[in-house]
């Protein structure tokens, strides 16, 4: 089977290709044919390494995507699911029962890992897993389509709601909102019934944003976007930041808040290390937040909205998985808009 390896850190140019024996479904576990998988800024940072994150080599990218169940192991059939059922593989996992996975957190227990980071990923023809980390897909949705939802959505989803609890009719800033995440969040936030400001470094990109439902946009790379973004608010400032870009974007997003505001943040594309002015926070009363990923039991919440319309993937474009070292370069070059979605086979 066709397969993409990481055998080093580095440039775009250390993916291969190479071919694996397919594997066989154990106990517990069904074989699937990977009908989509997504290339997510998470691919990036484990093509390139991550400081205090050792990656056994080589390592399979690949953190989310849709595929065809073609084989059941032992004791699936009372499982719900049969050969030939079309099925999302869900990004993230655990190994050990723990109070956070019987309270439905299952991304917040010590042991919760990521597909195609902590262990092998998708970016293959064929996977085996635990029946119980995949979940059926509705009828009438697209998988190539569907393959772009999991892990960003899950994440808009823990970072709006989870995490900063957003109430319809707050003011709520998606900072490059043509993202994987920031496309999702705009689209969670207008569905909670918020008002929705965004930013993005493009026209056409700013033009995606509205179609998805952003009241206004900005141009981040306009210097005085915090102060538009303050003007599109009445001066009052937004409730909820969600940021995921880090130091380029860091000092304008909380200066976009107002007061009792919540900051929510997933990442930093743009490096690890930010500034914080303490008496901006404590006199505000801001709330700066962390959050990783979200819990697993609202992907059928998530996809029954996309069944219904009322949530969309955006796919800058499907490539084939051979072409995956382009895929990557694209992502880097910032020349994507939402996702793009790889085809294992061609």
């Amino acid at each position: 089977m066709q397969v993409v390896h990481i055998r080093e850190h580095g440039s775009p140019d250390v993916l291969e290709i190479v071919d694996l024996p397919r594997p066989e479904p154990g106990s517990g576990e069904v074989l699937v044919r990977v009908l989509g998988v997504s290339v997510n800024h998470l691919d990036l940072w484990v093509r390139r390494g991550m400081p205090g994150l050792p990656i056994p080599m080589p390592r399979i990218p690949g953190c989310d995507g849709t595929g065809e169940i073609v084989a059941l192991g032992a004791g699936v059939q009372d499982a719900g699911l049969s050969v030939g059922q079309r099925v999302v593989l869900e990004p993230g996992y655990t190994t050990q029962p723990s109070p956070a996975v019987e309270r439905g957190l299952d991304h917040l227990a010590d042991d919760y890992e990521i597909r195609g980071e902590h262990c092998d990923g998708f970016a293959r023809e064929f996977v085996v897993l635990p029946a119980h980390y995949v979940l059926p897909l509705p009828d009438g949705v697209d998988p190539v389509q569907a393959a772009a939802v999991p892990l960003v959505f899950l994440t808009a989803w823990g970072l709006l709601h989870s995490r900063a609890k957003i109430q319809a009719r707050e003011r709520v800033l998606v900072v490059a909102g043509s993202s994987g995440v920031g496309s999702a969040a705009i689209q969670i936030a207008k569905l909670a019934g918020c008002h929705v400001v965004a930013t993005a470094g493009s026209d056409a990109k700013r033009a995606l944003c509205r179609e998805l439902g952003a009241d206004e946009v900005f141009d981040h790379y306009d210097e005085a976007w915090p102060k538009l973004v303050t003007g599109w608010s009445a001066g009052r400032g937004v409730d909820v930041v969600v940021e995921h870009v880090g130091p380029a974007t860091w000092k304008g997003a909380m200066a976009c808040l107002a007061r009792n505001g919540r900051l929510v943040t997933c990442g930093g594309t743009t490096g690890p290390k930010v500034g914080l002015l303490l008496p901006h926070l404590f006199i505000k009363n801001l709330s700066v937040l962390g959050s990783t990923m979200g819990p697993r039991n609202s992907l059928p919440k998530i996809f029954g909205h996309v069944a219904a319309g009322s949530l969309r993937p955006v796919v800058d474009r499907v490539m084939p998985l051979s072409q995956v070292k382009t895929a990557h370069q694209l992502l880097e070059d910032k020349s994507v808009s939402g996702k793009i979605v790889l085809i294992p086979g061609e």
